[in-house]
């Protein structure tokens, strides 16, 4: 499963890099909500609880499905441009059309992604959401019976929130962000859209060849989706802090693909780096070589002579556990010696998790 975003030109005129004060304060209020996938956030969650007005918190917990898994598209930039306040965003979702602002909170509320108009609010989807949360069917049934003043609550929970418990950790977080940013921009600038490859991606190549487009850009996620990406509708960049460990790619029709990354985005494992880890660990050849080389470093003669094998079938464990990236070789003369990576296995949890909320 994968989302691939088509790209008519290899260069940067159709990508930007923007920051969003309210694409962060999304994250901050995710994290509030999920923070034990959250634990960079730690402190400032720890500082929100603690100072934020106790009916502040229960509204942020009632709304929260907005801001989850699958974030409502207008809580990242509508449309790309110079560098935007929080007031302004807000005021872009005030004056986002209705029927545009109701899909794309139905499509958070359902988890739908996809590039075709979010379902129409009627009884069955109501009855759907009941079977994912009741409070999903609480926001759906509130905005089916006025959109506006669900709208406009909304809008005024984010600003009082905002005033309470983010501006001041913007204000933090604004320089950090400048500095990636900036080097977004520079990447930008070497590479062109290639730059997108430098996220975790499966595939990056152009329909006919490599000089001709559109570019092809799959990213590793964890459901199906397509959209196109022009100069009528760029891929904004949106760097974060208290997003990680999220890579989120959003987009509906008529407006930017957004892709939410945090700086150390490139270094997060990929759904396939953590298959091939589980599939390798799943042999018990592998089980028992792992535990022969978890101490000391090995030979694969001394390895086939322990468990009782031949040295080419011994050989073909190793290669499939060094594939996964899950053992450390070092040569002596010629012999080649093999060591678990304890690291690597030890991060296999996490790495995992992090795939998964991604």
């Amino acid at each position: 499963m994968a989302v691939t975003l088509y790209l008519d030109s290899t260069g940067a005129g159709s990508i930007a890099v923007q920051q969003s004060p309210l694409a962060e304060l999304c994250a901050c209020l995710h994290a509030l909500d999920e923070p034990g996938h959250h634990p960079a956030s730690a402190g400032w969650v720890a500082r929100a609880q603690r100072d934020v007005d106790g009916d502040l918190l229960d509204t942020a917990a009632a709304w929260a499905p907005l801001w989850g898994g699958f974030r409502a598209r207008y809580l990242l930039p509508l449309s790309a441009g110079p560098r935007r306040t929080l007031f302004a965003e807000l005021q872009d979702i005030a004056e986002l059309p209705i029927g545009d602002f109701v899909g794309m909170t139905v499509q958070a509320l359902i988890g739908k992604n996809e590039t075709e108009p979010a379902p129409v609010l009627g009884d069955d989807l109501l009855q759907r959401l009941r079977l994912i949360s009741t409070s999903r069917m609480e926001i759906a049934a509130r905005l089916r019976a006025d959109p506006e003043t669900f709208r406009a609550a909304l809008l005024g929970f984010l600003a009082a929130f905002a005033a309470a418990a983010f501006d001041a950790e913007w204000r933090v977080l604004r320089p950090a962000l400048d500095r990636d940013g900036a080097l977004r921009e520079r990447d930008l600038r070497n590479k062109g859209a290639l730059v997108l490859a430098d996220y975790p991606t499966t595939l990056a190549t152009s329909a006919t060849g490599p000089s001709s487009g559109p570019l092809r850009i799959v990213f590793d996620k964890l459901y199906n989706a397509t959209a196109r990406v022009h100069a009528g509708r760029p891929c904004l960049l949106v760097p974060t802090v208290h997003g990680r460990p999220h890579f989120v790619i959003k987009h509906f029709p008529g407006y930017p693909v957004v892709i939410q990354y945090s700086p150390d985005a490139a270094d997060m494992p990929t759904l396939e780096t953590a298959r091939r880890r589980l599939a390798a660990l799943q042999d018990p050849t592998r089980l028992r070589l792992c535990y022969a080389i978890v101490r000391t470093p090995v030979a694969t003669a001394e390895l086939a002579t322990q468990l009782g094998m031949s040295a080419p079938q011994v050989s073909r464990h190793l290669r499939r556990l060094r594939e996964a990236g899950l053992v450390h070789t070092h040569r002596r003369g010629s012999v080649v010696y093999y060591q678990l990576d304890t690291a690597a296995v030890e991060r296999l949890g996490p790495d995992l998790l992090s795939v998964l909320y991604r």
